[in-house]
């Protein structure tokens, strides 16, 4: 998951901000645990993090010896509407020391991280917040949202559609099905707003298992679905065995599951619901459309629980805007408020349809008012602008400009992010 572990800045005695060189990052990262209330990692994960750590895009704080702030980004390609991959800083491990809060630390990252980002040419940036509320003012808006459910499977049962029996399912070890588990991920990258296209190394994130986060399950199992030899989905779970006096109601702990198809994808569910001696399925961080919730036969068994999940900023609104597709033609004039980055202030002209867009400067007359805040909330397609207009976000300018951009900023899928970082 993203780091971040931060307080509301003050003014007076910000430490020296430098990039991270390698034979610091221990200590860096040291640093960034600790304001995680210090509780060491498993070998394996810090190892992880160590090997993806990009350095060159990575800040510390530092007050004499002592790194006091920790900022990082990674280089990511990210769906948006249309199916472009889009260059997206990716920001992630940022913490502040308790002994430095309210000096500036956070502001004075946050404000060299968005330089960064502009220099390099992106035009996004992205994040997972642990305290969603501190990130807002700096221009981040919560873009997608994910699923949380506990599904009683004693209960509830699933309705599967044609040519679900057609498919095979067989167990592998994870690690020796990598490739072809990525190679399915890969072809669903392109059809979803807000999914990520693993680089190298990243591939690695979804073997991630150490014995410490078990709490008494299994390790990591994984099941492949195949059709006529090809493998069209996977899964990949821990079960969590537990006993009362009436038998067995064992969990099953959904770590992910892709598929490319409705029958792949049901039949991977359907087995998922059947596993022996199990009465719960409990699946974490799945997208709000996903077809298991159409399909079984009492979603209130189910306890669905929505959680933010990416948090999206700007970076260049005109390339941003520039880089999706609308569903629907549109032709607005936004006026941009934007106190942290000023370059976005001011009006844009977006015309844009299924085929592709525009976005400039322009003197002409404004036809909606909102921050850049509310345009990263609105740019994946998950939340309506008519929503924020609603909730006061979004002023409406010219009659019917609202309704035009809240149908042309919408996606046919619900965004979602497949995993943390």
């Amino acid at each position: 998951m993203a780091k971040d572990s931060a307080s509301d800045p003050g003014q007076s005695g910000r430490p020296e901000l430098r990039v991270l060189r390698q034979d610091e990052w221990n200590i860096w990262y040291d640093s960034l645990i600790r304001a995680f209330s210090g509780v060491p990692e498993a070998s394996e994960e810090r190892e992880l993090w160590d090997a993806l750590t990009e350095l060159d895009r990575s800040i510390g704080a530092w007050d004499g010896d002592a790194c006091v702030g920790t900022a990082g980004a990674f280089s990511f390609r990210l769906t948006v509407p249309g199916g472009a991959s889009v260059p997206a800083a990716g920001v992630t491990m940022v913490s502040v020391a308790a002994t430095h809060r309210r000096r500036g630390v956070l502001t004075s990252m946050m404000r060299q991280q968005l330089d960064d980002v502009r220099a390099w040419g992106w035009p996004l940036a992205v994040l997972t917040a642990s305290e969603p509320e501190i990130y807002g003012r700096f221009g981040y808006g919560v873009g997608t949202f994910h699923v949380n459910a506990e599904i009683d499977t004693t209960r509830v049962r699933l309705s599967v559609p044609p040519g679900t029996d057609d498919v095979r399912l067989r167990y592998a070890v994870p690690a020796d099905v990598l490739d072809v588990c990525e190679a399915v991920y890969a072809r669903k990258v392109p059809g979803r707003p807000g999914m990520l296209a693993r680089l190298p190394g990243w591939e690695r994130l979804g073997l991630l298992d150490p014995e410490s986060d078990r709490d008494g399950a299994s390790p990591l199992q994984c099941v492949l679905a195949e059709r006529d030899g090809e493998v069209v989905g996977y899964a990949r779970f821990r079960v969590k065995p537990e006993w009362d006096a009436s038998g067995p109601k064992g969990s099953v702990l959904l770590r992910d599951t892709e598929a490319l198809d409705p029958a792949a994808q049901a039949a991977l569910w359907r087995f998922l619901f059947d596993i022996d001696l199990t009465a719960t399925v409990k699946a974490y961080g799945r997208p709000m459309d996903e077809a298991w919730q159409h399909q079984v036969s009492d979603i209130r068994r189910c306890a669905p629980r929505v959680r933010d999940s990416l948090h999206v900023r700007l970076v260049d609104v005109g390339a941003a805007l520039e880089a999706r597709t609308y569903q629907a033609p549109v032709d607005v004039v936004f006026e941009v408020e934007d106190a942290f980055c000023p370059w976005n202030a001011g009006r844009w002209r977006l015309s844009g349809d299924a085929k592709g867009a525009s976005c400039e400067r322009t003197t002409d007359a404004a036809d909606l008012s909102l921050s850049v805040r509310e345009l990263g909330a609105a740019y994946l397609g998950g939340v309506s602008l008519g929503a924020l207009a609603g909730a006061g976000r979004v002023r409406e300018l010219r009659q019917g400009a609202l309704a035009e951009a809240s149908v042309g900023f919408a996606s046919a899928v619900a965004p979602w992010l497949p995993h943390g970082f």
